[in-house]
């Protein structure tokens, strides 16, 4: 990257000394300056064009909505927060087998709710009332934790605004408590979480993880692509209605690297052509 930026920026500066002394002789008749000026310019250029970045910032005219990339914790955001669950919304951290309490979900209990999982529970229960389980699993065959299914798709709200969280189901929790999605599972997931956010943000901001890059398990798409299939689901969504007026996806520091940031800020700006023609 940098060795190719530093021999791209040196051919354009060639060419450019050269055409500048066809017509001004006088500015390069010093070449030893006008060979080191060239070349500290094209080592700083170089320099900053490898240097990696750690945000991408999109502006989207038609709908008006930002969209931002960037490192962070989700847990330091103020506003509305998304949270992945499993089908059957488990909480359960003290044993370390149905959830891990490093994932977001562990992470969600530990820092906003304190640690109290009856709390978390009933919240969720409130906000599932009326959604019918698709199924209930014996004692038998899944000893551990919930037992009824929901629907993939199911967001649960938990919270009150300005701080909501949209808790929502895109993988399935196996018996053996091992959870699993699909690209069209996260996909469904996210098409229903923008109807969510749609309906109680109020259009305010909304922070989420990489969601599906954890312990999902979904193997069918590395980072960057899994980065792609999120700001296009929210970016179609808002093209027949506007979900909020801000979008972050917060990266961890671990995963920043496996991502190429300025591959995605050209995306998000094809993108936000893409909706200047659609509308």
């Amino acid at each position: 990257m940098f060795l190719g930026s530093v021999l791209a920026a040196f051919g354009a500066v060639s060419a450019f000394v050269q055409f500048v002394g066809q017509l001004y002789p006088r500015a390069v008749s010093r070449p030893g300056m006008v060979l080191a000026a060239s070349a500290a310019l094209c080592l700083a250029w170089g320099l900053a064009r490898a240097r990696p970045q750690s945000a991408v910032r999109q502006e989207f005219r038609r709908p008006a909505m930002t969209v931002v990339v960037e490192e962070g914790d989700l847990f330091d955001q103020p506003g509305h927060l998304v949270v992945g669950f499993t089908d059957t919304f488990d909480t359960r951290v003290d044993d370390g087998v149905v959830i891990n309490d490093g994932s977001v979900q562990g992470q969600l209990l530990a820092r906003r709710y304190d640690g109290d999982a009856p709390r978390l529970d009933a919240e969720l229960a409130a906000a599932l009332h009326g959604v019918a389980p698709l199924a209930r699993e014996s004692a038998r065959d899944k000893p551990r934790g919930k037992r009824d299914r929901y629907p993939i798709g199911t967001v649960a709200t938990l919270g009150s605004r300005p701080r909501l969280v949209f808790a929502v189901a895109y993988s399935r929790m196996g018996n053996d408590c091992v959870a699993s999605s699909s690209v069209h599972d996260l996909w469904f997931g996210l098409d229903r979480l923008w109807d969510a956010v749609h309906r109680h943000a109020q259009l305010e901001r909304v922070t989420m993880p990489l969601t599906g890059a954890g312990l999902a398990r979904l193997h069918d798409l590395d980072e960057d692509s899994l980065l792609r299939l999120i700001l296009l689901s929210f970016v179609a969504h808002s093209w027949e209605r506007t979900v909020c007026r801000e979008l972050r996806v917060l990266v961890r520091p671990g995963e920043l690297g496996r991502i190429d940031l300025q591959e995605t800020g050209a995306f998000l700006a094809t993108l936000a052509a893409g909706a200047r023609r659609h509308v």
